[in-house]
């Protein structure tokens, strides 16, 4: 069986989606739809911004999206995955990809997160960092341990064994990452973004992001989608619904996810998106399977 997966936030590069952008009509007809429904030419910052123009969660959130969704509308028929599954804000692209939303409601959902996230990050200064080499059971101890001590400070994504980010408030993060080191992880390393996703700091863009969510329509997929918040297969548009709602203040499960995936049957993992991240982390999960 196929799986493609999406990839996240944090892959974004000058240059990202051109080179299709250039080679296929198709392509390049969705591209321009998007720039018209955004209201501002999103093309002209990945082809040609600087990584600070692209760093700003409210272009890069759309931009990874576009670059993801396009590369499977532009393969046409030869996109037919018995499965996909997104990390963090791949979720969308999937769940687009797949059929459960139109292209131009999974673009204008994308783009109200970014839109509330960023607004959740410049009120209240926070961060990330990837843990490497730890057990995921030491990184929640001490993660929840700081946070009974008033910091707050959560486990935000479980990418592969040994690969876990945590995220909250800077001081949460920087004595997380100091006990950490003392606990043995290999390395503790900041991570450049603008705030801390997938904790509890996320709280006011969830409320954001509920609202869109409950008034976009969603469709049954094409295939199953493996969700973050759960790492189980899903296709009834309202539990959907409610898991995209929880996922920005819950961890993205992806290690679970694509096990789940492999032992229901996939063999073949496609990642859609800038880079090549997800079949990094999918190899590091099961280092026999084709990604």
């Amino acid at each position: 069986m196929k799986a493609a997966v999406f990839t996240g936030q944090g892959a974004q590069f000058s240059g990202m989606g051109k080179e299709l952008y250039e080679n296929s009509p198709v392509a390049r007809e969705y591209f321009e739809k998007a720039n018209d429904i955004l209201g501002f030419r999103i093309t002209d910052i990945m082809f040609n911004g600087s990584d600070e123009e692209l760093k700003q969660t409210k272009v890069t959130q759309p931009a990874v999206f576009l670059h993801s969704v396009i590369s499977a509308i532009a393969q046409g028929e030869e996109f037919a995955p018995d499965m996909v599954a997104g990390h963090s804000l791949g979720e969308i692209s999937a769940l687009t990809a797949a059929g459960a939303l139109t292209f131009e409601d999974g673009l204008k959902l994308v783009y109200k997160r970014a839109l509330a996230m960023q607004m959740a990050c410049e009120a209240e200064p926070s961060t990330m960092a990837a843990i490497i080499g730890l057990e995921e059971s030491i990184v929640e101890n001490v993660c929840s341990q700081i946070n009974e001590e008033g910091d707050i400070v959560v486990a935000a994504n479980y990418n592969c064994p040994g690969q876990i980010v945590i995220s909250g408030s800077i001081e949460g993060v920087n004595r997380a990452c100091e006990k950490l080191k003392e606990a043995g992880a290999k390395r503790a390393l900041p991570l450049n973004v603008s705030g801390a996703f997938h904790s509890p700091l996320m709280q006011p863009a969830k409320e954001e992001l509920e609202k869109a969510i409950e008034s976009t329509e969603f469709h049954t997929p094409r295939c199953p989608v493996y969700q973050n918040v759960d790492a189980m297969p899903h296709s009834a548009p309202q539990e959907i619904k409610e898991n995209l709602i929880a996922q920005l203040t819950a961890p993205v499960r992806w290690t679970a996810t694509i096990t789940r995936m492999i032992n229901d049957g996939a063999e073949e993992f496609a990642e859609f998106g800038p880079g090549c991240v997800q079949q990094g982390l999918i190899k590091k999960i099961k280092a026999a399977i084709k990604a």
